[in-house]
Order: structure tokens, then C-alpha cells, then sequence
């Protein structure tokens, strides 16, 4: 196949094909003796293996599976998807203890520092973090403490200290500033966490999609794994598929 051929077959310009060749995305190409690239149907299978890989893992990771393959890496190749499926899972158990904790905070935030209005040191400690960090979040606009007249210093009251113990969750589940903010106000708004629930399914879901997407991916790879090793290219002297 000549690149335009390769290109009307998965939807990309000339220029992507010649791109994707010369990262090493595509295994080596052999040349006519006026120098034209010339492709094969290993080819196409590696740009199907990594077009469907980029959905679940991204791009950035699946050029880099196509690269350890290419440089003949297979084992470093599937490190990366394990990477990628320990990092899913991770996320997953952030969402699920971001789900279970910001329940409890709405429902109950808890105790309070003494006093009940607090100044912002004492808060950070209170959460454990730092005040820069309560800083940042004020400037976003997602927490308004009053401030002292005369001193100016921050008084954060109970629902600051709640909004700063929500805040605190949700940036360890991941989420957003603005995504975070528009929870907050809705929260502020109703006095209701259906929102907060509402976002947390909709992430479940995301990671499901992403989950899949995943499996596609590589299950197209051991397509294309399979047919190099049986044609006997690149990858099979490793004997990988061979011996699983």
C-alpha cells in the first residue's frame, strides 16, 4: 500500500501516516527504488492497534507502547498497559473513598476548631494542609471567609471549615477547581449533596468507559503482536505470545 492508501483506511491525512512512520509508531517501511514508502498489511495493524490503544490510554502512552514494541521492548510495552490499569484502579479507590467521605462531610462536617470561628492557620491544621493551599482555593473562588475589620485577617466560620474539608476531598478524588466550585454552589444553593452524587456517578461511569476502551485496545495489540509473530517479524524471537 502506498501512504494514501494506509490513509483513507483509518481516516487520517498523507502527512499523519508519514508522521506516524517516522516517530516509530509504524514498524520499519521498505522503500521502492524511487524512495516511496511502501506499506503492508502489518502496518495498517499497527495503526489500528495504536489509534485504538490512544482511546483508553491516551496518546501519549500509546506511542509509547508502540515504541517499546518497535525497539522489540515487549515486556516494557506491557509494563505500560499494567501502569495504566494500576493508575484506573487507583482512581477508582479514590472515587470510591471520595464518594463515602464527602457523604459523611455533608451529611456531618464534623467537629470544628474551638471557637467555632477560626482564623487560617488553625484551619490548615485543623484539615492538614497548608494555608497556601486555602489561598488558592479562595482565589478560585471557592471558599469566602470573612475578614476581621481592623486586621483583616480571614474568619473561617463552620460551613467555611466544612467547605474547606469538601474542597480538600474532592482535589484528592481528582476533581476539577471548577467542576468542585459548581458543586459547592450547589450544595450552598439547595443545602442538598445530590449534586456532589450526581458528579461522583458521573466519574464512575467515565472510568468504565475508559475501562473498556482499555480492553478494545488491547485486545487489537494482540492482534497485532500475533500476526508478527507468526509471519516471524520483529517481535518474534521474544516468544511471548508463543509461550502464554
Amino acid at each position: 500500500m502506498r501512504p494514501v492508501d494506509l490513509a483513507r483506511e483509518v481516516g487520517v491525512s498523507t502527512q499523519q501516516i508519514r508522521n506516524y512512520a517516522d516517530a516509530g509508531i509504524l514498524p520499519p517501511t521498505e522503500r521502492t527504488p524511487s524512495g516511496y514508502r511502501r506499506f503492508d498489511a502489518r502496518h495498517r495493524a499497527a495503526l489500528l492497534a495504536y489509534r485504538s490503544l490512544a482511546k483508553g490510554f491516551g496518546w501519549d502512552t500509546a506511542r509509547s507502547i508502540m515504541l517499546a514494541i518497535h525497539a522489540g521492548d515487549v515486556p516494557g510495552a506491557l509494563a505500560l498497559i499494567d501502569e495504566s490499569h494500576a493508575d484506573l484502579h487507583g482512581q477508582r479507590l479514590a472515587l470510591r473513598s471520595t464518594s463515602e467521605a464527602l457523604e459523611a462531610v455533608a451529611s456531618d462536617p464534623g467537629p470544628v476548631p474551638a471557637r467555632g470561628v477560626t482564623r487560617i492557620g488553625e484551619v490548615a491544621r485543623h484539615l492538614g494542609l497548608r494555608t497556601s493551599a486555602l489561598r488558592v482555593w479562595e482565589a478560585a473562588g471557592l471558599l469566602t471567609p470573612e475578614r476581621e475589620r481592623v486586621t483583616g485577617y480571614r474568619r473561617y466560620g463552620p460551613d467555611d471549615v466544612r467547605d474547606a474539608q469538601m474542597i480538600h476531598i474532592l482535589r484528592q478524588g481528582r476533581h476539577p477547581l471548577p467542576q468542585i466550585r459548581a458543586l459547592l454552589d450547589e450544595l450552598r444553593r439547595t443545602g442538598s449533596a445530590q449534586a456532589l452524587r450526581v458528579a461522583i456517578e458521573d466519574r464512575r461511569r467515565a472510568l468504565t468507559r475508559t475501562a473498556a476502551a482499555m480492553l478494545e485496545g488491547t485486545a487489537v495489540l494482540h492482534g497485532y503482536l500475533s500476526m508478527d509473530a507468526h509471519d516471524g517479524g520483529l517481535f518474534s524471537h521474544a516468544r511471548l505470545l508463543q509461550d502464554t
